[in-house]
């Protein structure tokens, strides 16, 4: 398996992990829809509205380091319901299972790139380095020290082609459009017998209920007729954000300047603002360069 690695996360964390038939792994590019499918399965799954505990505590971010993965472990060990755990990681660094299902959300990487710029400048990065130390020093972890970030441009556009024309190898980085592209490029052509649902940020705007419908026929989750209109009101955008502390990832730990801000806009289409004629021919450009055709043709919903 390949090794995904970040200030935030390392795949290896999955070494050792104990899977069990029927699990579900959320296995998308940061800011394509990670929450919202997350918050999806809770519903499809636990069948109430109102979540018990928040999201990340129902379904956590294995891979994350800012909490010891001996205690992570033993909590998922514990859960009594149907596991649905979230990752960054693509498909080529995670363990493959035929009994479990892997489900991956696609966007339009122009809004991921302003998504991101926004999530970068919510995030408590203190809050989460003393989260990630005190893990470490649980789990006996020696960590690198962190890299200063980046400069950030002030200008918006500056930032963006940042983010497009970063060259650093995916697995060494968080999100940029080599690192989205190369993620969605293991779930399009995943290895022969390894069940992935493709889901798409566009489509679950479009048609919510539908789409999540569909999911629970895939997943074969049977949900009472009466349930489905407040299970899918739950899972709009309006009510995540007005219940950020509980859906937010870490909303509970303070890990965001603003919580509700990790909600930001949810809408796609949020590039055409910022983005000229001239603009789109070079970021047209880009992403034939290092997305293979139908990759690059589904991540934009046809729309490049």
């Amino acid at each position: 398996m390949e090794r995904y690695r970040s200030i935030v996360y390392d795949s290896a964390r999955w070494e050792g992990f104990e899977l069990r038939p029927g699990d579900i792994i959320i296995t998308t590019p940061p800011k394509c829809g990670t929450t919202w499918t997350q918050m999806i399965l809770a519903l499809l799954i636990l069948q109430e509205p109102v979540l018990p505990r928040p999201l990340s505590v129902l379904s956590p971010w294995l891979d994350m380091q800012n909490r010891a993965r001996r205690d992570l472990f033993a909590d998922l060990a514990q859960q009594p319901y149907r596991r649905f755990i979230k990752t960054h990681t693509p498909l080529d660094g995670l363990p493959m299972d035929p009994s479990i299902t892997y489900v991956c959300v696609g966007r339009d990487p122009r809004d991921v790139a302003l998504s991101m710029d926004n999530h970068m400048d919510n995030l408590n990065i203190p809050v989460f380095l003393e989260a990630r130390a005190a893990a470490a020093a649980v789990d006996g972890v020696e960590l690198e020290p962190p890299m200063p970030p980046p400069p950030r441009h002030e200008d918006p556009i500056d930032r963006f082609w940042a983010w497009v024309d970063d060259e650093t190898p995916p697995t060494q980085i968080g999100s940029s459009l080599l690192r989205t592209l190369r993620h969605f490029d293991t779930v399009v052509h995943p290895p022969r017998d390894v069940d992935v649902v493709l889901l798409h940020y566009d489509d679950l705007q479009a048609d919510l209920e539908g789409q999540m419908r569909e999911l629970a026929t895939h997943l074969d989750l049977s949900v009472p007729e009466s349930a489905w209109p407040a299970l899918v009101e739950a899972a709009t955008f309006d009510q995540m954000r007005a219940k950020a502390q509980v859906t937010a990832p870490g909303g509970h730990l303070g890990q965001w300047n603003e919580t509700e801000r990790f909600f930001n806009r949810g809408t796609s289409g949020q590039w055409r603002g910022l983005l000229d004629d001239a603009d789109l021919d070079r970021y047209r450009a880009r992403a034939k360069q290092i997305g293979p055709a139908d990759v690059v043709e589904w991540a934009h919903g046809g729309d490049l």
